[in-house]
């Protein structure tokens, strides 16, 4: 039977150079008790990480912590606790979140919004492992790993006087620097599949300058802004195939002003759409898009005409026609571009101008 562990590691989806050294270093971490800190842009997928450490033992709950919901006067009774009347309202003791954290593990998301006054007291529940509840004159226990997690550059906090740099240094013992999902591209067609097989719809097709959009779109809320676009392609879509008119608005403009046109000549056309299978089991559709393209990536495993002629296309599509510039940024020569158009009947197809 699969333990909690292996299914969240599951969820870290890909298996480009980052994402496999990502998985490799977390489980050397989970054999460990070492306090970690997490830094990564939002949506990265800080909390999935988190867990999956944490799940490996399966020892103890996992509490999460939202130090930026950490505010106002009862801050200190959120982490702490408190005894039954130590403040008005206070009709019965509360146990804080630290406390329910005893024996497993304290995730402090975005820890870097932490107010400075609260600072120095999780600094001494770190080192001491005791804390005392608000209103209560003794000092309670609790023994938790502790995963901290942000999105800002604390070192820098540190400079600035905001971030104590005792406690930045009690955090800081292993550092995991997630990668924003446009430094891995060649991840994005298995993240596409995970999220149509989780909304319902694992048989969706794709046509291909849709999932070039997607790839070559720079992705600022990162994956868990890809996850919102594939429920939105659901909604709008009513048929077994995503198109342009599919895309969010946003993701259509930003292909707009790309060189990638979504002006699909009957040669585009040719290209059947992707589907499901043909990247459940690759590692990478790296020839996609030339951005994806990286040294020491395996391609997708799919027919090499069918990746030619995309490429030739796209190279068309980049210089408006021009196939003296074209063979030159496909490293071929014009003849032998020639001979490849009218292999793949695409002479006639393509409506560029006729510029060599």
């Amino acid at each position: 039977m699969q333990t909690p562990a292996i299914d969240s590691l599951k969820m870290l989806i890909g298996d480009s150079p980052k994402m496999l050294q990502l998985q490799h270093t977390i489980n050397k971490l989970r054999k460990c008790r070492w306090p970690v800190l997490i830094q990564g842009e939002t949506g990265t997928g800080k909390e999935v990480v988190a867990r999956s450490i944490h799940e490996y033992r399966n020892q103890g709950p996992f509490v999460t912590i939202d130090c930026s919901a950490i505010v106002g006067p009862l801050m200190e009774s959120d982490l702490f606790g408190h005894t039954k009347g130590a403040f008005t309202g206070a009709s019965q003791s509360k146990a804080g979140l630290l406390e329910l954290a005893n024996g497993g593990t304290a995730f402090l998301d975005e820890i870097g919004e932490l107010p400075i006054e609260l600072q120095a007291k999780l600094l001494r529940v770190l080192q001491e492992k005791e804390f005392r509840p608000v209103g209560s004159l003794s000092q309670k226990t609790s023994d938790f790993r502790v995963i901290s997690a942000t999105n800002r550059d604390l070192s820098k906090e540190v400079e600035k006087g905001t971030f104590r740099a005792d406690l930045y240094y009690r955090l800081n013992v292993v550092t995991l620097r997630l990668s924003p999902l446009r430094d891995r591209r060649e991840d994005i067609p298995k993240l596409l599949l995970h999220f149509m097989q989780k909304h319902g719809r694992s048989n969706q097709e794709i046509e291909p300058h849709v999932l070039r959009a997607l790839i070559e779109y720079d992705w600022p809320g990162n994956v868990r802004e890809l996850e919102n676009c594939v429920q939105h392609m659901l909604a709008v879509n009513s048929g077994p195939l995503f198109n342009q008119t599919d895309l969010p608005s946003n993701i259509q403009n930003d292909a707009k002003r790309n060189v990638f046109s979504f002006k699909a000549s009957s040669a585009l056309n040719q290209v059947p759409p992707f589907r499901p299978e043909t990247f459940r089991d690759s590692h990478a559709i790296s020839n996609t898009t030339s951005k994806t393209v990286q040294s020491g990536v395996r391609a997708s495993v799919m027919p090499l005409a069918l990746m030619e002629k995309q490429e030739i296309i796209h190279a068309l599509t980049f210089t408006n026609g021009d196939r003296a510039e074209a063979a030159h940024l496909l490293g071929i020569g014009r003849t032998t571009l020639y001979r490849k158009l009218k292999e793949y009947n695409f002479e006639e197809d393509l409506s560029f101008s006729q510029s060599a």
